[in-house]
C-alpha cells in the first residue's frame, strides 16, 4: 500500500504548508537522500504549539507536539517530492525537546513523531536512527522541534537493461 494511501486509509489529513522562518529552504534533496529542515509543531488553528517539557506541558502533550510535528513534516516532504510515495525509508531524525534541565523523558516526547513515521511506513521503512536531545530553548518556545534524512526513490526511471 502507497503512503498516500495509509494516509487516507488512516484519516489523516494532512495541514497547509507553514512559511519559513528563516532563510532556509524545506529540504534539500542531495542524490537519494532528502535533508529536510527543523520543523515544529502546530495546533489545529495553525499557532503554534508552545511551552517547556517538565515546566507547562507534561510528556503527554509532548507526545502530541511530536506527532504534531512528524504532521506538519508530511506535508513539507510531500511539497519538495511532489508524493510521498517516494520516501522510501527514514534514515536519521534529531528530535530536539523545549525543557527543563530536570526532564528526561525527551525519547518518550520524540516517540510521537516516530510512531506517527512507523505507523505509515511500517517498521521496517518507517524507523531509522534517532537522537532526542533537551534544549534550554527553542525558536519562538516552540515545544519540539524535529529534523529528519529520507531516503527517496529516483523521480526517474530506472534505465533499460
Amino acid at each position: 500500500m502507497s503512503v498516500e494511501q495509509r494516509l487516507r486509509e488512516l484519516s489523516i489529513e494532512l495541514p497547509p504548508p507553514g512559511k519559513a522562518a528563516g532563510n532556509y529552504v524545506t529540504g534539500v534533496r542531495v542524490g537519494n537522500l532528502l535533508f529536510m529542515s527543523g520543523c515544529g509543531p502546530r495546533g489545529s488553528d495553525g499557532s503554534a504549539i508552545t511551552g517547556r517539557l517538565g515546566d507547562d506541558l507534561t510528556t503527554e502533550q509532548g507526545y502530541a507536539s511530536a506527532r504534531s510535528v512528524g504532521l506538519n513534516m508530511l506535508t513539507g516532504i510531500r511539497a519538495v517530492l511532489g508524493s510521498l510515495d517516494r520516501v522510501e525509508r527514514v534514515v536519521k531524525v534529531l528530535g530536539m525537546v523545549n525543557c527543563t534541565p530536570e526532564f528526561t523523558e525527551m525519547p518518550k516526547v520524540i516517540n510521537g513523531f516516530s510512531d506517527l513515521f512507523v505507523e505509515l511506513l511500517g517498521p521496517e521503512r518507517g524507523r531509522g536512527a534517532r537522537s532526542a536531545v533537551g534544549m534550554a530553548a527553542l525558536p519562538g518556545r516552540i515545544a519540539v522541534e524535529v529534523e529528519m534524512v529520507l531516503e527517496v526513490a529516483d523521480e526517474r526511471p530506472a534505465p533499460f537493461a
